[in-house]
């Protein structure tokens, strides 16, 4: 709902976890419900035609689904050649390879989910060994961290909750603070599909 009034697009928003009619709810408070089609679609099984798209974008969802060596074929198959991906996505500093284990503190909280969260560079890496996409930035956010912390503590205030539906949103607002960017950040990165690409699916098994 920001895109739209500011570059004058139509937009469809798909989202797995938010169902289409509490969304369109919000863009028609926002102004844009002429603008945005709020979709409800799982991430593997998208419900739109090939180069359909001039861009796609992803907020904080790619390291559920992106990780995948098969995914970033799939998705660019909507987009039309010359189309502009891009995704920020939580990241760390730090590989969790290279450091040979999920820092204490962070698996305490996420478990083993921040195994899927990669540097900017191991995304880059993903994305141009595919020759699908030319990749135009890959970098993590400058005090990334930051603004992760203030979303949290924005949503706990907002809601009057501060458990959340996943993570204690108070134990998140207590771990970003003591981190302070040390391996908390988030990667964001941005491609142009090369106008010969031409994704595969993996053979039926």
């Amino acid at each position: 709902m920001f895109l739209a009034p500011e570059y004058g697009v139509q937009e469809v928003a798909a989202d797995w976890w938010i169902a289409p009619d509490e969304a369109a709810a919000v863009f028609a408070d926002a102004g844009v419900s002429g603008q945005v089609t709020a979709v409800r679609a799982e991430a593997h099984n998208l419900p739109f035609a090939k180069n359909s798209f001039d861009a796609i974008v992803s907020i904080d969802a790619f390291e559920y689904f992106g990780t995948s060596d098969w995914y970033l074929p799939y998705l660019v198959g909507f987009l039309r050649p010359g189309g502009q991906l891009g995704m920020a996505t939580p990241g760390m500093t730090q590989e969790v390879r290279e450091l040979g284990a999920i820092p204490a503190r962070i698996k305490e909280l996420f478990g083993w989910e921040p195994i899927a969260w990669h540097t900017a560079e191991w995304w880059r890496f993903q994305w141009e060994v595919t020759e699908l996409v030319t990749v135009t930035s890959a970098r993590l956010q400058e005090d990334g961290w930051r603004d992760w912390l203030l979303w949290t503590q924005a949503v706990a205030e907002h809601t009057g909750d501060r458990t959340g539906r996943q993570h204690n949103r108070q134990a998140v607002i207590d771990l970003l603070t003591a981190d302070a960017g040390e391996f908390l950040t988030f990667a964001m990165v941005t491609a142009t599909k090369n106008r010969r690409a031409s994704s595969t699916q993996p053979a039926s098994v």
